[in-house]
């Protein structure tokens, strides 16, 4: 129950309050991409290493992301965040974010991934639908997010319910 309360509270933190809304829209996704993978369980998760997140098509986020987390500790492993150059680059990552601009890359990243534990986060009309394991939308004006719960099965990650029940499920 308690960590149901923090998530909650430190994702609708970030993207309820007025002064979230002053922030840019490249920090919201930041910190909310960073609290996504607090949620998330990868299969080697226990080995030491690193975490690397793989930022393509926005530098506004791989900035942020880059700033904030890089080096920091998760569990046994440490944040290395990586701008990719190419879609093929996306299968040496843990977590891809394909900003808006590189939306059209979507299925070669899609397919570069398919069946490996690399959790995709997207921010773009369809791409829910389209194989994304979680979708940034705006709905009724408001930053929400979409949980595609077949791709990620299909990754051989597991989602905590706490952040599945706050996401529009498909």
């Amino acid at each position: 129950m308690r960590t149901s309360i923090l998530l909650v509270f430190s994702i609708f933190i970030t993207i309820g309050t007025g002064v979230a809304q002053e922030r840019p829209p490249h920090e919201i996704h930041a910190a909310m991409l960073y609290n996504f993978i607090k949620y998330v369980q990868w299969p080697n998760e226990g080995e030491a290493g690193e975490f690397v997140v793989g930022v393509i098509g926005d530098d506004n986020v791989f900035n942020t992301l880059k700033q904030w987390y890089d080096g920091k500790p998760k569990g046994s492993k440490k944040y290395v965040i990586k701008k990719l150059s190419s879609p093929a680059e996306s299968s040496d990552c843990q977590v891809v974010y394909v900003g808006k601009s590189k939306n059209k890359d979507f299925d070669t990243i899609k397919n570069t991934t398919a069946g490996k534990s690399i959790l995709t986060i997207t921010d773009g009309n369809g791409l829910g639908q389209k194989g994304s394991c979680i979708n940034f939308k705006v709905v009724d004006g408001k930053l929400k997010f979409e949980l595609n719960q077949a791709t990620v099965n299909g990754s051989n990650l597991k989602i905590s319910s706490q952040l599945s029940s706050m996401a529009i499920l498909i």
